[in-house]
């Protein structure tokens, strides 16, 4: 049997500012890992070593990857809008910078972040196991450029480095300022859709379970390289109670709105069109846009996944269900004030 790489090991983590990147450098930290963090500003991490700086600065890459055993690569522009120059620079460039600095500073193994978005062209996905990336059909800036990146990272495993590739599915939970937050903030002030029935089945990923799985696939990536894997709880559920839930365990009410699917994607594409020109008139906006073509396929369509060779893969079963993820939830927020 090859080998594992086990507490004491030197890991690269990028991208731990965000919830996933932050929580998965924390958890090594703890088992005994030696972990060194790539980012732009402090991590606010216990026991990491910090080199600041980004994607985009070749020397500061160089840096991080030196003398690293493994890198865990999950920084990326992460966005339903914005310029496209700026995503293929932070997930395709980027990456390719990460990967050219790590075989030359002979890291072995490289754990690379995806998601389903780069397999994902709009139509149902049910039962479905992790097929190839598709840049040509897949849909928005993000899920293309990440499409790319993902086929960058699985040519070079085939010559270079042993590459194992998770697509982590709708992470959500306390701490989340993306899908949890913007659930419930939206369901607050009456903004959040249902696209037509709500009965759509789809996967999601609770945070404690993502860190679990990702340290489980660090861990084996030696003796399970070349793959490519689907990371969800494993529970479909229609989107609508999955929204409706998670709005509840915020204190906002249940979503009133109603959309017709063919409706939200024609707002979706006309939204996007006004969006990029303002954006081109005024400059990059902090928001974003309220549906697009993607949001409107992601709310109204199945996407739900095979977990079977996942959970072999990586010998991990998840820990937390959906419901006690909600309750956990709940707890947080009426704990804490907020979901951050």
């Amino acid at each position: 049997m090859s080998r594992l790489i086990e507490p004491g090991a030197r890991v690269l983590v990028t991208g731990a500012s965000g919830l996933l990147g932050r929580s998965v450098a924390q958890r090594l930290v703890d088992q005994g890992y030696q972990v060194t963090v790539l980012q732009r500003g402090a991590s606010g991490l216990d026991g990491v070593h910090e080199v600041r700086g980004s994607l985009s600065d070749p020397t500061a890459v160089a840096r991080a990857v030196q003398g690293q055993d493994a890198v865990i690569h999950m920084a990326a522009k992460v966005s339903v809008s914005g310029r496209h120059e700026d995503f293929v620079e932070v997930n395709v460039r980027g990456t390719q910078r990460l990967l050219d600095a790590a075989v030359a500073a002979g890291v072995t193994d490289f754990l690379h972040v995806s998601s389903p978005s780069v397999a994902h062209a709009g139509a149902s996905l049910i039962g479905a196991v992790a097929g190839p990336a598709d840049p040509q059909h897949a849909v928005g800036s993000y899920a293309k450029t990440k499409a790319e990146a993902e086929l960058i990272a699985q040519t070079r495993g085939a010559a270079d480095i042993n590459v194992l590739i998770l697509r982590p599915h709708l992470v959500w939970g306390p701490g989340d300022g993306q899908l949890t937050s913007r659930i419930i903030d939206r369901a607050r002030s009456g903004r959040m859709p249902i696209l037509g029935s709500g009965a759509a089945l789809v996967d999601t990923l609770y945070i404690d379970n993502a860190v679990d799985a990702f340290v489980a696939g660090l861990r084996r990536l030696p003796q399970i390289a070349g793959q490519r894997l689907v990371l969800t709880n494993g529970e479909p559920r229609p989107i609508g109670e999955l929204i409706t839930g998670i709005a509840a365990a915020g204190g906002a009410p249940a979503p009133r709105l109603r959309l017709a699917p063919g409706l939200a994607k024609g707002l979706g594409a006309v939204v996007e069109r006004l969006w990029a020109l303002s954006e081109k008139l005024a400059g990059p906006r902090a928001d974003e846009p309220p549906m697009t073509k993607f949001l409107a396929e992601q709310l109204s369509t199945a996407h739900w996944f095979d977990q079977r060779a996942t959970q072999h893969a990586l010998d991990w079963t998840p820990k937390v269900s959906l419901d006690q993820g909600l309750a956990l939830l709940r707890e947080h927020i009426q704990t804490t004030g907020k979901v951050l």
